[in-house]
């Protein structure tokens, strides 16, 4: 670990001196890569230095205890001595999860899309809760949220939502979202005060270039129409909608949520390339997300991730076992204790395959 994090400090000191050759200054686009890669080792530097400044310590003070001092002195090297190797254990921890591969996704924007599962119109209205739950979170983490297709029921549920989180990093905080979530609850439309389960399933995709994932324009069939509302009524006396059929795949995505035909397609084909770019992961790397129907299942309350239970005011995540009682506060978009949670779990499983 430690010839490896050398190498990687002695690469910063060489694009840190880089960033100030006025061959480099004078170019933007190289200037922004380089600042780009100096910038990606800038926390992992800073940790080895720190590791280096409490393992001289360390030592400085066990050379220390071998001479000959007062006791006062002597008890004070050893309290030291011991808050130190901490430390040192804690840093070293630290650095072997910087020094865990990285996913290539992480830093990306993500596609979201959550679908009503078993429950009927309670399920679309429990979608309609997390799409709010997701976008109170990009709110608080200052992402942007734009809403790419969306088929509402008469009473404010959500059929299916798809939309975009734009923000640095969105990737790797959302991705453990991906599954089904499962509600609890007294329905409004129910007159019994009988505790309904229901569910709908979340799928989180990163972002997709148009360099990563080439699709032939003949590989495509473009049908045009006009949207409609909630309960089918036209809201659009345009053919602005748009439905795109991927026909190697049989993939069909469409968006009717802008008044522009061009927006429509253009947002239809992001979604696409992003699907597109989950299935070839999946054929390349089997411990990637997987594909599609696996990262979703069916919907059923049975191949839940996560409980959202109202009478007892809990969240429960069943995959590492936590419970919060603080629901109200998570559907309000108040996810990062969970999230950290998730994070911290997937690198200590990446750890132990590394041992």
């Amino acid at each position: 670990m430690l010839s490896k994090l050398e190498h990687i400090e002695q690469k910063y000191d060489e694009l840190t001196d880089l960033l100030t050759k006025p061959e480099v200054l004078s170019d933007q686009a190289r200037f922004q890569k380089v600042a780009k890669s100096h910038s990606d080792l800038e926390e992992i530097v800073g940790k080895y230095r720190n590791y280096k400044s409490v393992v001289q310590q360390l030592d400085d003070n066990k050379g220390l205890l071998q001479e000959e001092h007062d006791a006062e002195f002597q008890e004070m090297l050893e309290t030291e001595i011991e808050s130190l190797q901490e430390q040192k254990a804690q840093i070293e921890q630290e650095l072997q999860i910087l020094l865990l591969p990285k996913d290539p996704n992480d830093e990306k924007s993500v596609i979201m899309e959550i679908r009503a599962g078993t429950g009927g119109e309670e399920a679309a209205l429990f979608a309609a809760d997390l799409f709010r739950m997701y976008s109170r979170y990009a709110e608080r983490q200052g992402w942007r949220i734009e809403v790419i297709d969306v088929h509402y029921t008469d009473i404010g549920g959500v059929k299916e939502i798809i939309f975009e989180v734009d923000g640095a990093g969105a990737f790797s905080k959302l991705k453990f979202e991906s599954g089904v979530h499962r509600v609890q609850r007294i329905p409004t439309t129910e007159s019994g005060g009988r505790i309904h389960t229901s569910a709908a399933t979340v799928a989180v995709l990163p972002e997709a270039e148009e360099v990563e994932v080439d699709i032939d324009p003949l590989d495509l069939k473009i049908d045009v129409y006009c949207s409609s509302g909630p309960g089918g009524q036209s809201v659009n006396t345009t053919q602005s909608a748009v439905r795109i059929t991927h026909l190697p795949t049989g993939m069909v995505v469409t968006c009717q949520d802008e008044k522009s035909q061009h927006k429509n397609k253009a947002k239809a084909l992001r979604v696409l390339r992003a699907r597109l770019k989950e299935i070839l992961e999946a054929e390349h790397n089997a411990e990637m997300a997987g594909t599609r129907k696996s990262q979703v299942g069916s919907g059923d309350r049975s191949e839940r991730i996560r409980t959202y239970n109202f009478p007892q005011g809990r969240v429960s995540d069943h995959r590492i076992n936590l419970t919060l009682h603080k629901l109200d506060y998570i559907l309000d978009g108040d996810l990062q204790e969970i999230i950290s949670a998730l994070v911290s779990n997937d690198q200590a499983e990446r750890l132990r395959q590394v041992e």
